[in-house]
């Protein structure tokens, strides 16, 4: 059943990929599923897609997707870490979730050397993920899309195309409540954080 990406999104890019950062959510991926196609065939199969699209649609509205880097560089700045840290804290809040990284770069350099970049990149937000208590098996396999995919179509330096997206990816399918088919009470979870913009604070409590 091939759905594409941008479908399962239901309009979530709206006006258009680049205006907005936090509309991307991978949906520049049309590889014929939500996630990888195996994921794709059991949140299908399972009746957990619907539910799988609900999340991804709150972690857009709600935290900002994309962080940039500096040229030819997988470093992440402060303000790259405090959107990260917003991340770490709503996905720390949905244990259920499993998510992904893509990693892009901009169009100057080789085509090789930016694939390389943007599996730096990738990694380099996974790895500061993990390290704010998020669970390295809730991170799917980073991926890079290299030059491939620009939000400004220009071929010089581009900051808005060296970035890093990350996105809800499906359900951890050993966890008690997928396990129990608790989706709904997922996806209608109550999360409050004052830092549920762009801000880095830190919401008052454990999740």
């Amino acid at each position: 059943m091939q759905i594409s990406r941008r479908a399962l999104m239901l309009g979530m890019v709206g006006t258009s990929l680049a205006a907005c950062s936090n509309a991307e959510l991978g949906a520049h991926i049309d590889e014929g599923g939500f996630g990888n196609p195996t994921g794709h065939n059991v949140l299908l199969l399972t009746g957990q897609l619907p539910f799988a699209i609900d999340l991804a649609q709150r972690f857009n509205a709600e935290v900002p997707t994309t962080v940039t880097f500096d040229f030819d560089s997988a470093r992440l700045d402060g303000q790259a870490q405090a959107i990260l840290r917003v991340q770490a804290r709503w996905i720390r809040h949905f244990p259920e979730v499993m998510f992904r990284v893509y990693g892009n770069a901009d169009l100057v350099g080789s085509s090789a050397y930016n694939q390389r970049l943007g599996m730096r990149r990738a990694r380099a937000v996974v790895a500061y993920l993990v390290r704010q208590g998020v669970s390295r098996r809730r991170l799917e396999a980073v991926i890079s899309n290299g030059e491939t995919q620009p939000l400004i179509d220009t071929p010089e330096r581009e900051r808005q195309n060296r970035r890093a997206v990350t996105e809800v990816s499906g359900f951890l399918q050993d966890h008690p409540h997928i396990i129990n088919g608790e989706y709904m009470e997922i996806v209608h979870r109550q999360y409050v954080s004052s830092a549920a913009g762009s801000s880095g604070r830190s919401s008052g409590g454990s999740l």
